[in-house]
């Protein structure tokens, strides 16, 4: 990616749907656009001289705590499409970033808020903003969704149902030695029936509490409750994460 950033300090690039970022109707999966904005959530950090390098020689690092997506109108392969992102500034023990991608003609066809914090990473302690954001004033104050991502629980009201269990492997893991935050998706995705219909996910939230390593055992539970699919991990009883779809289809 060669990103670039306007005058309002978003962080722009371009891109095209690959055929392996789509589904079988063509559209781009939600991992796929989780893929990108993790990217750009580095790039964009990196432009403003608080991204993976200049942490690291501080011993620190970016962990992703919540996510909370609009899928507006899915694209399909072949779209040329351009997705922007930006930071908010800190908001309590969080870190804002938004993302938002728009088709070629400039229409909205997601949007995003994520909500990160910054660990030390021998102590696993939380950082201050003072401690990574630079002197200058790098945020932008816009929103794609006004509010930033909340909780995500299983409905009290339903028992969820053992699914399976998945063994943290190889493909899971990331650039820091644990499972990258899209792997959690695409386990609550694969817990999701999948008939003629397909799977037509128009919103996604999800919130992180642990992370999982290679050879954890994630427990995969799901329930059902107003259109609302619920996937929660759990490793030996603890809750790992928890996301809430929905499915249009």
């Amino acid at each position: 990616m060669a990103v670039t950033v306007q005058n309002d300090k978003k962080v722009v690039d371009t891109f095209t749907v690959k055929c392996y970022e789509v589904d079988s109707s063509q559209r781009l999966k939600p991992t796929a656009f989780m893929d990108m904005a993790q990217e750009m959530a580095y790039q964009a950090a990196a432009v403003m001289k608080f991204g993976y390098a200049e942490l690291i020689a501080k011993n620190m690092a970016w962990v992703l705590s919540r996510m909370r997506i609009h899928f507006l109108t899915r694209p399909h392969w072949g779209d040329n499409l351009t997705i922007k992102t930006w930071h908010r500034g800190a908001f309590g023990p969080f870190f804002v970033r938004d993302f938002e991608v728009l088709s070629d003609d400039g229409h909205r066809l997601i949007e995003a808020t994520s909500s990160w914090v910054v660990i030390d990473i021998d102590s696993r302690r939380m950082a201050k903003p003072e401690d990574v954001l630079p002197s200058e004033d790098t945020a932008c104050h816009d929103f794609a969704i006004e509010t930033p991502a909340g909780k995500v629980m299983m409905p009290r009201d339903v028992e969820p149902v053992l699914v399976t269990t998945h063994k943290v492997a190889y493909s899971d893991i990331d650039l820091v030695g644990h499972t990258n935050n899209v792997r959690y998706v695409s386990w609550a995705l694969d817990c999701m029936d999948y008939g003629e219909a397909g799977i037509d996910v128009d919103e996604v939230e999800i919130v992180f509490h642990h992370e999982a390593r290679p050879g954890d055992e994630i427990d995969l539970y799901r329930a059902e409750k107003e259109g609302w699919t619920f996937v929660e991990g759990r490793r030996d009883g603890t809750q790992v994460f928890c996301v809430k779809l929905r499915n249009k289809s």
